[in-house]
C-alpha cells in the first residue's frame, strides 16, 4: 500500500446503525508509513508536550484517566462535558501546521514531511469485502494515524490557553492556581463554581473552535451541576445544552451527588455480569 493511500473502515459506535453518524470511520495505512510517523512522534511530543497545560492527561507519560476523574469529584461545581462534531474529519489542516511551528516543531520538518504526507492523499472504502475506487481527502486528518491525535491535541492546548488568557472563569484549586478545565485528549469537562462563569466559559470555548473548523456537538454535549443553587440551563447559540443528573467521563460516572457510590455500583454490576458469563462458559 501506498504511504499516501488509506482504506476506510466503518466502526459501529452506539445508536441506531441505519445512520451513518453511528459509525467511526478508521483508516488503515501502510506499516512503513506508521513506523515512520512513531519515530517522528517520538521526536517531537518530548519538546512540545513540555509546552502543553498540566490540564491536558491525555496520552501523556504518567498522566491517567484517574487524575481527571478525582479531581472532578472534589469540589462543588458546574461541569459541561463538551464534545465536538468529526473531530478528525473536520480539523482544518493549515492551522494544524501553523500550530504546529507554533509550539516549536522545526518549519523543515512541518513542511517537508508533516504536509508533505497530507498532499494528496487518497483513500479507498471497504464495503462488503470490496474496495471502491480511489477518491482524494482533501480536509481533515487521519483516524488511524499516529499524528493525528497529536495534532489535535495541539488544538484543544490552544483553545484552552486562549480560554485562560479571557479572564478567571474557572474553579480556584490552590491559593495561586485556577483550574478551567480538565482535559483527556479529545474528553473535555469545563470547569466553574458560579453559572454566569460557565456561560461565558462555553461561549468562548465555541468560538476559539469554530475558528480552528472544530464545532460542538450540542446534542452530545451535557451540562452537570451538583451542590448548586442556579438552575438556569447553559445555551450554545440560543440552543439549551442537555442538562443531565449524571454523566460518564473516561470511563466512570461523575453525578450530582458528587461521590463513588454510583460508580462503584455500576462496576460492581459489570463485573458480576462478566463472572456469570464466565461461569456459564466453564460450566457448559
Amino acid at each position: 500500500m501506498d504511504w499516501k493511500e488509506g482504506h476506510l473502515i466503518k466502526i459501529p459506535k452506539k445508536g441506531d446503525l441505519s445512520k451513518c453518524e453511528n459509525y467511526r470511520g478508521i483508516t488503515l495505512l501502510s506499516i512503513p508509513g506508521k513506523v515512520f510517523n512513531r519515530v517522528l512522534l517520538n521526536r517531537m511530543k518530548d519538546a512540545v508536550g513540555a509546552r502543553f497545560r498540566d490540564q491536558q492527561a491525555g496520552f501523556r507519560k504518567d498522566r491517567t484517566c484517574t487524575d481527571q476523574i478525582a479531581t472532578l469529584r472534589n469540589s462543588p461545581l458546574y461541569i459541561n462535558f463538551i464534545d465536538y462534531e468529526k473531530v478528525f474529519g473536520s480539523v482544518d489542516r493549515r492551522k494544524s501546521w501553523e500550530l504546529l511551528q507554533h509550539y516549536g516543531v522545526p518549519e523543515k520538518i512541518v513542511n517537508n514531511i508533516i504536509r508533505n504526507s497530507y498532499d494528496g492523499i487518497q483513500c479507498k472504502v471497504v464495503y462488503g469485502g470490496q474496495l471502491t475506487d480511489v477518491f482524494l481527502v482533501r480536509t481533515g486528518v487521519r483516524q488511524g494515524c499516529l499524528l493525528s491525535f497529536f495534532l489535535f491535541l495541539l488544538m484543544v492546548d490552544w483553545i484552552r490557553k486562549t480560554l485562560a488568557s479571557e479572564g478567571k472563569h474557572g474553579i480556584q484549586w490552590t491559593a495561586q492556581n485556577q483550574v478551567d478545565d480538565l482535559d483527556f485528549a479529545d474528553d473535555l469537562a469545563l470547569l466553574s463554581h458560579t453559572h454566569k462563569k460557565m456561560q461565558i466559559k462555553t461561549a468562548i470555548v465555541a468560538a476559539v473552535s469554530a475558528s480552528l473548523c472544530l464545532n460542538i456537538h450540542k446534542r452530545k454535549t451535557k451540562f452537570l451541576k451538583y451542590n448548586t443553587e442556579n438552575s438556569n440551563p447553559i445555551t450554545l447559540d440560543d440552543e439549551i445544552l442537555g442538562d443531565v443528573e449524571s454523566s460518564t467521563y473516561l470511563g466512570s460516572i461523575i453525578d450530582e451527588q458528587g461521590g463513588y457510590g454510583t460508580d462503584v455500583k455500576s462496576w460492581i454490576g459489570k463485573a458480576w455480569v462478566a463472572f456469570l458469563q464466565l461461569s456459564h462458559s466453564v460450566t457448559t
